[in-house]
């Protein structure tokens, strides 16, 4: 009798231990991950998404920055050889036969705008303190000022000053180039270049 019992015993026990078998699978009982381990691999779960989306902003945000500074550029260097054209222009006048000071038109001393469409000065345009922002034309192309113009994040200003006069006639003059900008949530940059002009051929004075 106690041999059948501890038989039983045995069966009973080797069939809490192994696999349940069906026809086509084998299902093993496992415990599953407990509520601390799923927070665990939660938060890993968090941290390798949110720190590349974090680099990636910044990344976008640093190559905007790099475009605008750029652009910033090229509009500085673009109002430096529209002052050098109206000058480069009136020494054609003067060489078809009506002489004219060669820094004519140039205004001294004030800030200015300058627009490359129709490479005109706007000595006016600043009188309130700071120059209008430049704009872009409805094709989204060219930068200047305009009818039906939007204006643009950028800002221009331009300022000549006498370095050198014979007599109170300039000789030789500085170009001063300012172009500031705000991408995103960067601060307020700007970005300022200087070039100097002479009269370097006889004119009407």
């Amino acid at each position: 009798m106690n041999k059948e019992v501890n038989s039983k015993q045995q069966i009973a026990n080797s069939k809490n231990n192994a696999p349940i078998h069906y026809s086509l699978f084998t299902i093993h009982l496992n415990a599953g991950f407990t509520l601390i381990e799923t927070l665990v691999a939660v938060s890993l779960l968090s941290v390798a998404i949110v720190a590349p989306m974090s680099l990636t902003t910044k990344s976008l945000a640093a190559a905007y920055y790099a475009r605008d500074q750029i652009v910033a550029f090229h509009l500085s260097q673009e109002a430096v050889e529209t002052v050098r054209h109206f000058r480069d222009n009136n020494i054609l006048q003067t060489a078809l036969g009506n002489p004219t000071d060669i820094l004519a038109g140039i205004p001294l001393g004030i800030p200015f705008t300058v627009n490359t469409i129709d490479d005109s000065i706007d000595s006016a345009a600043c009188n309130s303190g700071t120059c209008p922002p430049l704009q872009l034309d409805p094709t989204q192309t060219f930068y200047g000022y305009g009818n039906g113009w939007t204006d643009t994040r950028f800002t221009r200003t331009v300022e000549v000053e006498t370095v050198a006069d014979n007599g109170g006639v300039p000789q030789e003059i500085r170009v001063t180039v300012t172009v500031s900008w705000r991408t995103g949530s960067f601060q307020t940059r700007e970005v300022r270049i200087r070039q100097n002009l002479y009269r370097w051929v006889n004119d009407a004075t």
